[in-house]
């Protein structure tokens, strides 16, 4: 199945999430509150999700004076791929990984961070800043967006739900009452992991996806193959330094690896896809 296409129907699947967990709680008017609530949070975050990871990693913009081989890099990779030039940070930290984001190509940012930089070689970073315009092409970090937002309306939701159950805002006293509480209640418990475990789905899809258009766009799948090798063992043993900025939970689906060690026990939970599985793709190209 096309990676677009099941992007697609796990979005679609999402979002019929929201709509039973919605029509559940309070029927046709909660099914549309849900939906309203979806929409106003999806537009804050089209808006201004950029500005608030950039700030959060304390990035800094950078020009072809300041990081000539970075910039330079980037500039050729989106020209090669028919892309605005878009905005270049670097994040201060020994964490090796780069990411994208932006609510479209026309205002999009590529980061790296220092620890990145100093790890690989000049044809393996290229492979990654070209996987990290695959995103901005094929528009993943809005579709990321999207799908937290949804997952996230959804566990807010359940969660409102699991107290009021708790302290008898739902539901009667009879035996039809004692039955909704247990929907409720089961509602609360399954809804929020079966958002989650759709949204790392699509998260993992895109991250397939974004492998391949990059090793198209730098024409060295190899390079790219290489620098997920260095970056899966880099990230492993990384070791915090003073003044290093710490990855966060909500935004480990952005980087090309994931940040956050030993946060995936099972391959359900996974932000990203397993790079040795990565790597195999890539290297059959």
């Amino acid at each position: 199945m096309g990676n677009m296409l099941k992007t697609t129907l796990l979005l679609a699947t999402l979002t019929g999430l929201l709509v039973i967990v919605g029509q559940m709680v309070g029927g046709t008017s909660g099914m549309i509150i849900a939906f309203i609530f979806a929409v106003i949070m999806n537009f804050g975050t089209y808006w201004y999700s950029d500005k608030i990871v950039l700030k959060m990693y304390r990035a800094q913009e950078v020009t072809a004076a300041d990081h000539p081989q970075l910039y330079g890099i980037v500039q050729k990779l989106a020209l090669r791929a028919n892309l605005p030039m878009p905005k270049v940070y670097i994040v201060h930290t020994s964490m090796p990984n780069a990411f994208a984001t932006g609510r479209n190509p026309q205002h999009a940012a590529v980061a790296a961070t220092t620890g990145i930089l100093s790890l690989l070689n000049a044809e393996e970073l290229e492979g990654v800043l070209a996987h990290e315009l695959a995103h901005v092409r094929n528009r993943d970090t809005l579709i990321s967006a999207v799908a937290a937002t949804i997952a996230g309306v959804i566990t807010m939701i359940a969660t409102w739900v699991k107290w009021a159950a708790i302290f008898g805002g739902l539901g009667g006293r009879d035996d039809e009452g004692s039955s909704n509480i247990i929907g409720f209640i089961a509602l609360a418990v399954v809804a929020p992991i079966a958002a989650t475990i759709i949204q790392l789905a699509i998260s993992r899809s895109r991250e397939f996806a974004a492998d391949a258009e990059g090793a198209r766009i730098s024409q060295k799948p190899w390079a790219l193959a290489s620098a997920l090798e260095k970056l899966e063992y880099g990230s492993a043993h990384y070791v915090e330094r003073r003044g290093d900025v710490h990855a966060s939970e909500s935004t480990a689906h952005m980087f090309i690896v994931n940040p956050l060690k030993g946060s995936s026990l099972m391959n359900l939970f996974r932000t990203h896809p397993v790079t040795e599985e990565r790597i195999k793709r890539l290297r059959a190209m």
